[in-house]
């Protein structure tokens, strides 16, 4: 079950929006408005899943929408306009659609099957929280054994000690988590939620796009720019961002 929110100040462009929304996913349209304003206050009020907003609308525009919201009660957003220059703007604030005027049947349903991707992996971490909540409530005794990460691969759930993870790369809106084992599991989250829910204490990034087990890493080896390489204990190399030469600290230690 999707909840969908509509927000532009066109009455035609909702009941047109409204009618094309496909026939094939269980959905509710919990709301219609017409105003930035009152967007903000339904999505708060209400919770929805997506929220197909209007660029230009009267009260407040759909990126204030977006703004008035913190990112711990943002739903999916799909922004629908007609015009074109805002497009990177939306995807600035973690849109993930942005759907032109006029669009047909075809169009709105791929722009809600990428909501409903987003809706899912957003839920999939929620219950990988709860999952991992409950491991570490299990008494003292448990306490090494919550030392590990649920993800899930597949339609099926993997728990992974964190000593049996070698490091986490970004691909695109993937991760990919290399095992010790050599095996490789293909995520769908972000690096900075896998990098939140794997903590500091052994683990750290590397550079935007790469997370290590601290005491994975071999060698800091200097390049001839002036920049370092971390080498890994299975011979990868990935560069270090020099805006993380911090990082220095928690290897030497």
């Amino acid at each position: 079950m999707l909840r969908i929110l509509i927000a532009d100040d066109e009455p035609l462009a909702r009941e047109r929006l409204r009618a094309l929304l496909p026939k094939d996913i269980v959905l509710e349209v919990v709301g219609e408005y017409g105003s930035g304003t009152e967007a903000v206050e339904a999505i708060h009020r209400d919770k929805p899943d997506v929220v197909f907003l209007d660029m230009q609308m009267p009260g407040c525009d759909g990126l204030q929408v977006v703004a008035g919201l913190a990112p711990g009660e943002r739903p999916a957003v799909v922004f629908v306009t007609a015009h074109e220059k805002f497009a990177v703007d939306a995807f600035a604030v973690r849109a993930v659609d942005y759907v032109l005027k006029p669009f047909d049947r075809e169009r709105l349903g791929t722009a809600l099957e990428r909501a409903a991707e987003y809706v899912a992996a957003r839920r999939l971490g929620d219950l990988g929280s709860r999952i991992e909540g409950l491991l570490a409530s299990t008494g003292a005794e448990s306490q090494a054994r919550a030392r590990r990460v649920a993800v899930k691969v597949d339609g099926r759930f993997v728990f992974l000690r964190f000593e049996e993870i070698g490091w986490v790369e970004a691909a695109d809106n993937y991760v990919v988590i290399h095992a010790l084992a050599g095996e490789r599991l293909m995520v769908r989250e972000t690096l900075s939620s896998i990098e939140e829910r794997l903590g500091q204490q052994q683990f750290t990034r590397v550079n935007r796009s790469a997370i290590v087990r601290i005491d994975q890493v071999k060698e800091l080896q200097p390049n001839p720019q002036g920049d370092y390489s971390v080498l890994l204990r299975d011979n990868t190399r990935l560069p270090l961002s020099r805006s993380l030469r911090g990082q220095f600290e928690k290897f030497l230690s």
